[in-house]
């Protein structure tokens, strides 16, 4: 019985202590990457509304657009480990 626990606490800490970094560097890269990105909205001008134009039109291309999608992406990557930590944690304390 001891060994089995052995073990089973072998593999939280194997399972958790990287999620759990890893969720954490990601979370402070997801900070940084949202604090590089250029706001939204560019005060008053942005109540007279948008004209189309060729930047515009090129979006999916900017350093903006891509910057987007990063962000996308580090908060699933961020949601991926927090997740499997909580799991864990939760089935070895037996809720």
């Amino acid at each position: 019985m001891v060994n089995l626990l052995m073990e089973s606490w072998a593999l939280l800490e194997a399972i958790c202590i990287p999620c759990l970094i890893l969720g954490a560097l990601s979370a402070i890269f997801l900070i940084v990457v949202v604090m590089i990105q250029p706001s939204n909205s560019s005060g008053i001008s942005a109540l007279g509304g948008q004209q189309e134009t060729f930047y515009g039109k090129n979006k999916g291309k900017t350093l903006e657009s891509k910057l987007r999608k990063l962000t996308v992406i580090m908060m699933a990557v961020m949601a991926v480990f927090m997740i499997t930590f909580c799991v864990v944690v939760f089935h070895f304390n037996g809720f």
